[in-house]
C-alpha cells in the first residue's frame, strides 16, 4: 500500500487539513484540526497505508487554542 500524508497548516481564517492536493477546513483550532486528521488517519491505516501526520509547533503551541486572526495567513501559497 501507499503512504498517507497529513499536514496540519494555516488556512483560510483558522487551521487546515492538507492531503492529496487539497485542503479541508478552515478548523477553529489547531487542536479541531489534528482530531479531524486522527479519523482520517484511522481510516488509511485500517487500509494497509503508512501514515505521517505533520503540525507546525509555536513557542505558546502548548496553550495555542485561540483562532487565528483574520488576515494573520499567508495567502500566497
Amino acid at each position: 500500500m501507499g503512504q498517507a500524508t497529513y499536514r496540519i497548516e494555516p488556512f483560510e481564517t483558522g487551521w487546515g487539513v492538507a492531503h492529496d492536493g487539497r485542503t479541508i477546513g478552515p478548523y477553529e483550532t489547531k487542536e479541531a484540526a489534528y482530531e479531524a486528521t486522527i479519523a482520517a488517519a484511522s481510516m488509511a491505516l485500517r487500509e494497509g497505508h503508512a501514515i505521517e501526520i505533520t503540525a507546525p509547533g509555536l513557542p505558546d503551541a502548548a496553550v495555542n487554542a485561540e483562532p487565528i486572526p483574520a488576515g494573520a495567513v499567508d495567502r500566497a501559497r
